[in-house]
């Protein structure tokens, strides 16, 4: 017999139909905003959650997932290492965990740091495709963000085109909490406009991972290409 799938909470979560709106939502933006919906990448974001709800993810055609917790993250790529999965670490990164997430990982979104982006490089296995990376960007300028200021995002875009086992796609940015759409869109526009300044430098970045389960609408109107869903699919954060 089957049972609901629950997380690490009591109540039952159908991952399929909570898919389903999430792609409803990113359908209609991209409608409402004149964009290409085959653009707009949804990357599952299933810190805290067990394998099993991955797996009922992945039932539904979900295939990029995205952890902030690498020892969490850790047992469930080994628990579906034969499954096909694109994984994501999407928080912060420390010298200590770079040779993890360099063999594990297919994009890195929180690189704010030369010295950390110099050892996913060389920790890049050998005969592996290059690390997708992302630079943080504080867009809001809040004391308790990590990322780099936005005047410091060039230099490092710079150095990074050194690096071989890494490619660097795009920017990275998580804004203060706003309920109006006009307030999230603001730092969203910022972050796009940022991407299009460092592009006239002769880069090509590509990538905007920006939008989450509460504004994900805002961030498709600014140009979003990856968006961090979630709350909307897993439910709410298990401690």
């Amino acid at each position: 017999m089957s049972h609901p799938l629950t997380g690490n909470r009591s109540e039952p979560i159908d991952i399929e139909a909570r898919l389903t709106d999430v792609r409803g939502r990113i359908e209609a933006a991209a409608q409402r905003y004149d964009r290409d919906p085959a653009t707009i990448q949804l990357v599952a974001i299933s810190k805290t959650k067990p394998a099993a709800l991955v797996e009922a993810a992945l039932a539904a055609g979900q295939h990029d997932f995205g952890e902030n917790y690498l020892q969490d993250a850790l047992a469930k790529i080994e628990a579906l290492a034969e499954r096909d999965i694109a994984w994501h670490f999407v928080g912060d990164i420390q010298s200590n965990k770079t040779r993890d997430i360099a063999a594990h990982f297919a994009w890195a979104h929180a690189v704010d740091r030369f010295k950390i982006a110099r050892r996913l490089s060389e920790q890049r296995p050998e005969g592996a495709d290059p690390l997708n990376v992302c630079i943080q960007v504080n867009i809001d300028a809040e004391a308790s963000k990590s990322g780099l200021a936005p005047n410091e995002v060039a230099e490092l875009a710079d150095r990074l085109t050194e690096l071989p086992g890494i490619r660097l796609r795009g920017l990275m940015a998580l804004p203060s909490y706003a309920e109006d759409l006009d307030a999230q869109r603001r730092p969203f526009a910022a972050l796009r406009e940022l991407r299009d300044e460092i592009n006239a430098r002769g880069h090509t970045l590509d990538t905007l991972s920006m939008g989450m389960s509460a504004d994900l609408e805002a961030a498709i109107a600014e140009g979003a290409t990856h968006v961090r869903i979630g709350t909307a699919i897993f439910g709410p954060r298990d401690s």
